[in-house]
């Protein structure tokens, strides 16, 4: 290979960060995982640290010289993390920094090469956004978990903790979601009477909102095993996802992103229903988010044609 003849893509998200190194045909050469890359999550400096690592590990054996653009997705950047990407790049040997996105624009990329259509993406939080010409146009909620994100992981998870511990309080027989709530915040560990579990688990979330995300997973497993509790819990995300999607949806493709909806399930089952009730329109699965940023690095590189040609190469 010649100088110059290499890109990378960087998707680092709350939970885990992942770079993509790839040649400007599409094949991969390199590929790092590492934690969590949010700097809002964990702060610049442990960000930093998770984004280097994955970058040391995709970069083993190649000669960083060779990298002649970089795109880097990041959720909760800011306008000084571009500053750190900057000197950590140079750190590794790449010529230079790469340009600074949010996750939005890699996860639609991730799942279509069509320069307009919409992305919805539901993974701890919940947005839809429009692009048209590869540009961001418009978006729909992403508003955090407090006042928005209707229908993502967290809304499941905390809606499947209200109707739980609602169902406790007035006493009325658990399912299967009741039981995998009670069981993820109480253990063996149970009280005297459903009231006192009930509050118990509203102290325990209180304390630690985090550890509602995971009930979502919780709500997919007792759906699909026909909970009704659940069932109910799942049709509604579905719904206000959609309604997300049709407040920016003009046309084109429509790219599910993040982990409710990119794992197949109950939730994903009804969108996809939703969506083709409402719209004719082709929904695709995003795929890897590392390699569609790798992807965008190569768009000015490579002619419109190869590029669209080659976006399965980057993205698999």
């Amino acid at each position: 290979m010649e100088r110059g003849d290499m890109v990378v893509g960087v998707d680092a998200g709350a939970t885990s960060t992942r770079v993509a190194v790839h040649a400007l045909d599409g094949g991969r050469l390199g590929y790092g995982t590492a934690g969590g890359g949010n700097p809002s999550a964990h702060g610049a400096e442990a960000a930093s640290a998770a984004i280097g690592a994955a970058l040391t590990r995709a970069l083993e054996g190649l000669d960083p010289s060779r990298v002649s653009r970089s795109v880097a997705g990041v959720a909760g950047n800011s306008l000084t993390f571009g500053a750190v990407l900057d000197k950590l790049w140079a750190d590794h040997g790449l010529p230079v920094g790469p340009l600074l996105m949010n996750d939005v624009p890699i996860a639609y990329a991730a799942g279509s090469a069509e320069p307009s259509g919409t992305l919805l993406l539901s993974g701890t939080g919940a947005v839809a956004a429009r692009f048209t010409a590869r540009a961001l146009d418009e978006l729909s909620d992403g508003l955090g978990w407090l006042l928005g994100d209707a229908g993502s992981g967290f809304w499941i998870g905390r809606a499947a903790a209200k109707a739980v511990v609602h169902a406790l309080d007035r006493g009325e027989p658990g399912g299967l979601l009741s039981d995998l709530v009670v069981a993820h915040y109480l253990g063996d560990d149970r009280g005297p009477t459903p009231r006192r579990e009930a509050e118990r688990i509203v102290r325990l979330a209180m304390a630690d909102r985090t550890t509602l995300g995971p009930l979502a997973g919780m709500v997919s497993r007792a759906a699909a095993e026909g909970d009704p509790m659940a069932s109910e819990i799942a049709e509604r995300a579905a719904a206000h996802l959609a309604a997300t999607v049709a407040r920016v949806h003009d046309g084109g493709p429509i790219v599910l992103a993040g982990s409710v909806l990119t794992n197949e399930g109950p939730v994903r089952q009804a969108v996809q229903r939703l969506l083709e009730q409402r719209w004719e329109a082709k929904v695709a699965v995003a795929r890897d988010g590392a390699g569609a940023a790798a992807w965008l690095a190569a768009l000015d590189l490579l002619p419109e044609a190869a590029a669209v040609r080659l976006h399965p190469a980057f993205t698999g």
